[in-house]
């Protein structure tokens, strides 16, 4: 006979951290990404506190984090939650999408901050510069996580992606600081590590999702599809971003960039896409939008990237 297994709980899945060692994190935007996050501090002993609308942040308080995870198993986690930031935090997770940013970023009061590094796992490449002309330059930095995780209801998130992995950089943030955060987050479970070029980081990412996401979004049809009846806009589209990578400092490689599409599987769907399904607001102009300014800066042809921008616009995107 067999027995059902219930999810584990916090109480017997979280591992306490002596006292030196346990940090407080803020995290703003418990959605998936966030959500799952700070699920994997609480449960390593972290103190978390989570940064939400007064709705979300009432049943985050109540319920804590139930994920269900094909990495980390199913388990809850019991969180802290606030509408506002209001005392220092060692880190600040910024876990929002680009169109909340703004509205977002009113719960973090900078003098609330303290000495907390501020780390923004968004899309794109141009936040950087806009947390820095709004908090302290010196401890923005910049991550991009790798990971597939759905918020499915407030508190409660399906991750399903096999890995979770964080690339940290920072052209202004103290190395040993960066040092510190990652061993933090890799000892919760996502394998973390920091990177030496900031631009390289971001623009590494850029380039891979900015095709996904405008030629999904655009036709409405997975990943497989685009490879078999778009596959010229793509190699194009995969060229031109590359392009714009390289003239800005990033990596080019069109070749790594359509292998790793070659290995995803035919049913890969962009999370703009999926935006797109759910009728939400999207990400273009932080993902195609940056793009197409990028290029103009610096005089890279872009004429597929532009076209599909164009018609995602015109489309009511």
């Amino acid at each position: 006979m067999t027995t059902k297994q219930t999810p584990r709980t916090a109480q017997a899945e979280r591992t306490e951290q002596p006292e030196r060692t346990r940090r407080t994190v803020a995290v703003l935007g418990p959605g998936g990404v966030g959500g799952l996050l700070a699920a994997l501090l609480s449960r390593s002993g972290h103190r978390v506190v989570c940064l939400a609308r007064e709705d979300t942040a009432d049943t985050l308080r109540t319920g804590g984090i139930q994920v269900r995870s094909r990495q980390f198993g199913d388990f809850t986690a019991p969180v802290e939650a606030d509408t506002e930031l209001r005392e220092p935090v060692d880190a600040c997770l910024i876990t929002v999408k680009h169109t909340g940013l703004d509205d977002a970023l009113t719960r973090v009061p900078p003098a609330a901050l303290g000495d907390a590094l501020l780390v923004p796992l968004l899309n794109g490449v141009e936040h950087p510069a806009a947390l820095r002309a709004r908090y302290r330059p010196g401890l923005v930095a910049p991550a991009v996580i790798r990971v597939e995780a759905t918020r499915t209801a407030p508190g409660v998130l399906e991750h399903d992606s096999p890995f979770t992995e964080i690339d940290l950089a920072s052209d202004t943030a103290p190395r040993p600081r960066l040092d510190a955060l990652a061993a933090v987050l890799s000892g919760a479970g996502p394998t973390t590590r920091v990177v030496e070029d900031e631009t390289a980081a971001l623009w590494a990412k850029m380039a891979f999702l900015a095709p996904l996401a405008l030629l999904t979004t655009r036709y409405g049809v997975p990943l497989g599809e685009v490879r078999t009846r778009h596959e010229d806009e793509l190699r194009s589209l995969v060229a031109e971003t590359a392009a714009v990578s390289r003239a800005c400092g990033g990596p080019a490689d069109p070749a790594a960039v359509l292998a790793r599409y070659a290995a995803f599987p035919a049913t890969t769907r962009s999370s703009m896409q999926r935006d797109a399904e759910a009728g939400r607001p999207l990400e273009l102009d932080a993902i195609g939008g940056a793009l197409l300014r990028a290029a103009d800066r610096h005089g890279v042809a872009v004429p597929v990237a532009a076209r599909l921008v164009a018609e995602l616009r015109e489309s009511g995107h």
